[in-house]
């Protein structure tokens, strides 16, 4: 998952910049940055196994039995229901990654001039992983009748990563000029 790299990434940059020659008196505000890196981290690490739990029980739903009306009613509101869950986590995976964010515009800004590519790395992380969750709502909500939550979703999920093309763009721009000078 692109997300957990990116965060890896990040915290990386502020752990360099914590350490700096010269930056002692900064070594608490990089630490900080780094738990807050590591907590995006492990929220998307904890949705890994969240999106294969989602995926076991999609996989449970479609071996219910379904011989009798009442069995093929309980098996297609079981499989709606895992779908859902299906395009909840990674709609969660989407948002927790565009959260990140935040983070790497700090880092770009404030971290350590020489690791600033990491940090713009990151970002391109954060865009991929954005971009991939949503690719997965995407093909989850091809298969739930719930077209106004679908609606919903997908609307929400493509104004978000609309908004993840443009904060990564953004933040290339701003590290090639710090590079640069």
């Amino acid at each position: 998952m692109q997300g957990k790299e990116a965060a890896g990434s990040l915290i990386w940059v502020a752990n360099i910049s914590s350490h700096k020659r010269g930056w002692d008196d900064r070594w608490e505000e990089f630490s900080d940055f780094a738990e807050r890196g590591k907590k995006i981290q492990n929220e998307l690490l904890a949705l890994v196994d969240e999106d294969t739990a989602a995926f076991n029980m999609i996989m449970e739903a479609f071996s219910l039995p379904k011989e009798t009306d009442e069995e093929k009613k309980a098996r297609r509101e079981a499989i709606q229901t895992a779908t859902k869950y299906a395009i909840e986590v990674p709609f969660r995976v989407l948002k927790t990654a565009f959260g990140g964010y935040e983070f790497v515009r700090e880092m770009v800004g404030r971290g350590n001039p020489n690791s600033v590519t990491d940090a713009g790395v990151g970002a391109m992380a954060l865009r991929t992983a954005v971009s991939g969750a949503y690719l997965n709502v995407l093909v989850n909500c091809s298969s739930l009748d719930d077209k106004g939550y679908v609606k919903d979703v997908t609307e929400e999920g493509a104004r978000i990563e609309q908004e993840s093309n443009r904060l990564c763009e953004a933040i290339i721009v701003t590290v090639k000029e710090r590079v640069m000078g």
